[in-house]
This record gives structure tokens, C-alpha cells and sequence, in this order.
């Protein structure tokens, strides 16, 4: 399939009695101010983007910025009071409810924060549930259940019931019964917030893992900057309901948008962040010795770089110098975009 697998055009969710007068009373110049006097709460305001297939799209955003609301309205949980929501090409709001649920059970696979598993069925009962839903038989949706158990790593407590697993387990289980129905669309709503910070990294490192192997077009939504510079390959920044900002992760920390983006940014780790390539100099004069990959993140190769007198030569996958970077560039990149804290 060409063309973007999901894509909204001008999407705005208002709640609230007058929501659908307002909007249009607007001419879509939603200010939530004006509506919230008018006893309107603004949630998505004017959110226009694609996501390609394959593609891992992190919005984030604090509490109440309308990141989860946005979520909703693309898989219809909730409907837009406005816009165009295209799946697969398909218009998601001129779907019916028969249409609607076809699409869910064959297309979307969602995690939520809350694990929201079936305490009295065990951890393989779980996985195979939604696909007894689709009425496969059981010895078949077991056997899928199992190769899910496999692929998220809890061999051996396929038998065990919910209340006898952690909540990074517990987890694991609700990601593998979302992946038993072969999703192509993956919506995740902060689903590894209510984990504590070593199982969460872990996770991270596992659904990394994952998303390398099955290529799922993904709409993950955390609040945790971090989270999202590890997973992303763009992240929507949201405040108020609308979209601040939608680029790569080193576009947002080298060029944020907005004073509210660069607020965002400006305690990031940048050589954390930051390829290679995203801070070389086209120049290939007086070049050292060594050599550096252009995919390289700046903090694996910084000490080897800060050892060197002259620029080092930067070079592409068939080992061509393209550019080259020096010693100076990685001091004003790690410490020069840092907050003055003195």
C-alpha cells in the first residue's frame, strides 16, 4: 500500500453542549479560551499529520494536553466534533458500527495504562481471548497464544492467573494479547507509566525489540521525554490541544518550535540524542587520522573524538568521507544548548 496508514486532516475534539455550533461558528480559529467561557473544553485543536507504515509516531505532552483525546479519536473511541480521519485510505467516521468493529478486530491492536486482563482466566486464556472473539477455534487460538507468550518472554507462566505476576508481567501480557490478532495499527496510551523505573526501561528495551522484528505502524503516547526520544521515530509535542511541534527527535532538540518545546528540551542530554550526522560540517579539510560512522550517537564516540587534535572525518555506509566534526562541535553540543544553572 502507498500513502500514509494513518492520517488526519483538521481534527478537533470539543466537549461540551455547544461544541459542534461553536466550531463551526469559528471557522475553525478554535481559541479554548473563548470556548471554555462558553462552557466548552477544548481537547484536539486543528491536528493535521500522517504516519507511515511501520512508522512509531510518540506524542507526548503534560496531563490534560490532549495527547490520550487525540488517541481516542483516531481509533473512535470518541468522534472528532471535526476533521478527517483517514485509516488505510478508508474515512473513519463515515464508517457504521458494523464497519467499525470489522476494522478494530482486524486492524488495531491498543494497550492501555490499565492492564485490564480477565483475573479469572490464566496468562494464555488472556492472549487467546480476542481471538476466540473472531471465532477461531481454540486449539488454534491457543497455539497463537503461545507463540505470543514466546515472543514477549513469559514462557513458563502461561498457566499462571493475573494475580500471581508483577506489573511488568502483567504487561507484557496485555502487549501480547493486543499483538495476537496481527495488528497493522498499534495504539499505545502511556503503557508502561504504572511500571517502576527498572521493569519500564526494560520494557522499552523489550517493545524496541519487538517493533524491530514486526514493523507495526505505532501512535504511542507517553508524558515522559525520555521514554520518547528512546522509542520515536518523530514525536508530536502537545499543549492545549494542539500540535507545538512534529519532527524527528534531534529536530526537536536542536530546533524546537515554540518557547513551550524549547522549555521541553532544554534539560535533554543531548549526546544522548544526537546522531553523528545531525552536527558534522560539510568541510573535508585537515582531517585526522580516525573516522567516525554519520549513525553514530554522539555520546558513544565523544571521548574518541575529544582525544583529537584536527576535525574527524565522518563517513556514510560504504565507508565515503562526507563531512567531519570537531572536538569544539561536541563541547558546544553537550554543554552549550544546556540551561544555565549557575
Amino acid at each position: 500500500m502507498t500513502g500514509p496508514v494513518i492520517k488526519c486532516e483538521n481534527v478537533y475534539k470539543i466537549f461540551g453542549a455547544n461544541a459542534q455550533k461553536m466550531l463551526h461558528a469559528s471557522n475553525g480559529k478554535v481559541d479554548a479560551k473563548t470556548f471554555q467561557e462558553n462552557g466548552c473544553i477544548v481537547g484536539v485543536n486543528n491536528a493535521s499529520f500522517e504516519v507511515s507504515k511501520g512508522e512509531m509516531l510518540v506524542v507526548m505532552g503534560l496531563s490534560g494536553s490532549g495527547k490520550s483525546t487525540l488517541l481516542r479519536c483516531i481509533s473512535r473511541l470518541t468522534d472528532a466534533t471535526g476533521g478527517k480521519i483517514f485509516i488505510e485510505g478508508q474515512d473513519l467516521l463515515q464508517l457504521n458500527n458494523k464497519e467499525l468493529i470489522e476494522l478494530r478486530r482486524n486492524k488495531m491492536g491498543m494497550v492501555f495504562q490499565s492492564f485490564a486482563l480477565l483475573p479469572h482466566k490464566t496468562v494464555v486464556e488472556n492472549i487467546a481471548f480476542p481471538l476466540q472473539i473472531k471465532g477461531i477455534k481454540t486449539d488454534d487460538s491457543i497455539s497463537k497464544a503461545m507463540d505470543m507468550v514466546k515472543l514477549v518472554g513469559l514462557d513458563g507462566r502461561e498457566n499462571y492467573f493475573p494475580r500471581e505476576l508483577s506489573g511488568g508481567q502483567q504487561q507484557r501480557v496485555g502487549i501480547a494479547r493486543s499483538l495476537a490478532v496481527e495488528p497493522d495499527i498499534w495504539f499505545l496510551d502511556e503503557p508502561f507509566s504504572a511500571l517502576d523505573p527498572l521493569i519500564r526501561k526494560e520494557m522499552q528495551d523489550e517493545f524496541l525489540r519487538l517493533q524491530e522484528k514486526l514493523q507495526k505502524t505505532i501512535m504511542f503516547i507517553t508524558h515522559d521525554f525520555d521514554e520518547a526520544l528512546k522509542l520515536a521515530d518523530r514525536i508530536a509535542i502537545m499543549k492545549d490541544g494542539i500540535i507545538e511541534q512534529l519532527d524527528t527527535p534531534a529536530n526537536i532538540v536542536l530546533n524546537p518550535a515554540t518557547e513551550y518545546v524549547r522549555k521541553f528540551t532544554e534539560e535533554v542530554p543531548r549526546e544522548k540524542v544526537l546522531l553523528i550526522e545531525d552536527v558534522m560540517e560539510k568541510s573535508k579539510d585537515n582531517l585526522g587520522d580516525i573516522k567516525v560512522s554519520k549513525d553514530e550517537i554522539i555520546e558513544n564516540v565523544a571521548e574518541k573524538i575529544l582525544t583529537q587534535e584536527k576535525a574527524v572525518a565522518v563517513v556514510n555506509n560504504d565507508n565515503e568521507i562526507i563531512g567531519s566534526i570537531n572536538p569544539n562541535k561536541i563541547i558546544n553540543t553537550v554543554f552549550g544548548g544546556r540551561k544555565n544553572n549557575n
